[in-house]
C-alpha cells in the first residue's frame, strides 16, 4: 500500500501542478447547473407570461358585441387588429390576431354556426401560450352559447354531460418541478467521468507520450500496482467535481426564486446532498476504471482524449431519457450500472420511498463491474504492448 500511495501522490501533484486541467473540470461542474438554473428562468418566465392578461387584436368587434363583452369579462385585453393581421403575425409583431368576418352577426342571430378566423404561427413556440389562451376562451364561448341555446329550446343541457370526470392528482409539489429538473442525474454521471478523464489520460496516454511510461514500470514492483495507483488518483478529482455539482445544484434551489417563477419550491437539504453523494461513489470507481483501460490503448493524448468524452456521454444518456420515458426502480433497472443510480437520484428528487435493497444492489454490481474492469487493465499493464499503446 506505500508503494501505491506514492504513485497516488505522485499522480495527484502532477494533476495539481496541471492548473488548466482541473479548472476545466472545474468549469464543467458547475457548467450543469448554470445551465439548470437558466433553463428554470426561462421556462419560469414563460409561465409567468401565461398568467398575465391577454392581448388579443381584433379585426371586426363591431360584428360581435357579445363576444367581445365576454373576453373582456376573461381579463382580455382587446386591441384593434393591423390592417395586415397575417403579415403582422408572420414578422412576428403580434402573436395570435382575431378576425371576425362582416356576416358574423347575422349568422349568430339566425341561430347557425358563426366563423371567426384566428390567425397564427404554430411554428412560433414563443406565442403557443397566447394561442391556447385566445383558442380556449373562443371555445368556451361557443360552449356557452351553446348550452343556452338548448336551455331555450326546452332541452336540458345535462344531455351532453354524459360522463363527468373529477380529476384526482396525486403529483406532490417535488414530482411537479421534476418535469424541469428530470436532466440533473445526466449532469451528474457526465460530471463524474469528465473529473477523471484529463487525471487517466495524463497518467496513460500523456506519460507514454512523453516516455516516462516506460521508467516507471522497470521499478521493482508489480505493474498492477501501477495501474491501480494511476485510477486511484483520479478517484479524488471525479469526487471532487460531484462535490461541486452537488453543491451547485442546492446553491441554484436555494437561492433562485424557484417558488415565484415555477410555482413549487424545490430544497436539496444535507441529509439529500448526502444521499446522492453516497449513491454516485459507486460510479466515481466505475468512470475511473473504464477510462483507465480506455486510455491504455491510446498511444497519445490527442487520441485518449477522443475516446475518453464519448465514454463518459453513454452512461449518461438515460438520464435524459428518463426525463421522458419514466421508468419504475424494478429489480433489472438495478442490475444496470449507473442507470440504477440515475434512476434512485430521481427518487430522491421526488421524495419517493427508496429501497435500502435497490441502493445496496446497485452499488454491489457497479462495483463488481469496477473490479472486473479494473482486472483487464491490470492484465493490459502486464503485457509489453502498454509502453507502446
Amino acid at each position: 500500500m506505500k508503494k501505491i500511495w506514492v504513485i497516488i501522490q505522485k499522480e495527484v501533484l502532477d494533476n495539481l501542478r496541471d492548473t488548466r486541467s482541473w479548472t476545466t473540470g472545474v468549469f464543467w461542474a458547475l457548467f450543469g447547473p448554470l445551465i439548470l438554473g437558466g433553463m428554470i428562468m426561462l421556462l419560469g418566465n414563460t409561465i409567468r407570461e401565461g398568467t398575465e392578461a391577454l392581448v388579443l387584436p381584433v379585426a371586426g368587434a363591431e360584428h360581435a358585441p357579445n363576444l367581445i363583452a365576454f373576453l373582456e369579462q376573461q381579463d382580455v385585453v382587446i386591441k384593434p387588429a393591423p390592417e395586415d393581421p397575417q403579415a403582422a403575425v408572420i414578422a412576428g409583431d403580434i402573436n395570435v390576431a382575431l378576425i371576425i368576418p362582416v356576416g358574423y352577426g347575422e349568422n349568430f342571430s339566425g341561430g347557425e354556426t358563426a366563423s371567426v378566423q384566428l390567425v397564427f404561427d404554430s411554428t412560433r413556440q414563443s406565442a403557443m401560450m397566447d394561442i391556447s389562451r385566445a383558442y380556449d376562451l373562443l371555445e368556451g364561448y361557443g360552449s356557452y352559447i351553446g348550452l343556452l341555446r338548448l336551455s331555450l329550446r326546452g332541452v336540458s343541457p345535462e344531455v351532453l354531460h354524459v360522463i363527468q370526470v373529477e380529476e384526482v392528482d396525486t403529483a406532490t409539489p417535488q414530482s411537479q418541478a421534476l418535469i424541469f429538473l428530470s436532466m440533473l442525474p445526466y449532469f451528474i454521471i457526465f460530471v463524474i467521468f469528465n473529473g477523471a478523464s484529463p487525471v487517466i489520460t495524463d497518467a496513460t496516454a500523456g506519460e507514454r507520450e512523453r516516455g516516462s511510461l516506460e521508467p516507471l514500470l522497470i521499478n521493482p514492483l508489480p505493474r498492477g500496482w501501477v495501474a491501480i495507483g494511476k485510477m486511484i488518483s483520479a478517484m479524488p478529482f471525479a469526487t471532487f467535481n460531484l462535490l461541486i455539482t452537488l453543491v451547485g445544484f442546492a446553491a441554484i434551489f436555494r437561492f433562485l426564486p424557484i417558488e415565484k417563477l415555477l410555482g413549487v419550491q424545490i430544497g436539496l437539504d444535507i441529509g439529500a446532498l448526502t444521499s446522492v453523494f453516497l449513491i454516485c461513489l459507486p460510479i466515481v470507481i466505475l468512470a475511473c476504471a473504464i477510462q483507465t483501460l480506455i486510455a491504455s490503448f491510446s498511444k497519445t493524448t490527442k487520441e485518449a482524449g477522443t475516446y475518453l468524452p464519448f465514454i463518459g456521454l453513454i452512461p449518461s444518456l438515460p438520464g435524459l431519457a428518463l426525463a421522458f420515458l419514466p421508468v419504475k426502480s424494478d429489480l433489472w433497472t438495478m442490475l444496470i450500472p449507473t442507470f440504477g443510480q440515475q434512476i434512485l437520484i430521481n427518487q430522491f428528487l421526488r421524495t419517493e420511498p427508496i429501497s435500502g435493497m435497490n441502493i445496496l444492489i446497485s452499488a454491489v454490481v457497479t462495483i463488481l463491474l469496477s473490479v472486473v474492469i479494473t482486472f483487464i487493465a491490470i492484465k493490459l499493464y502486464e503485457g509489453e504492448r502498454i509502453i507502446m499503446g
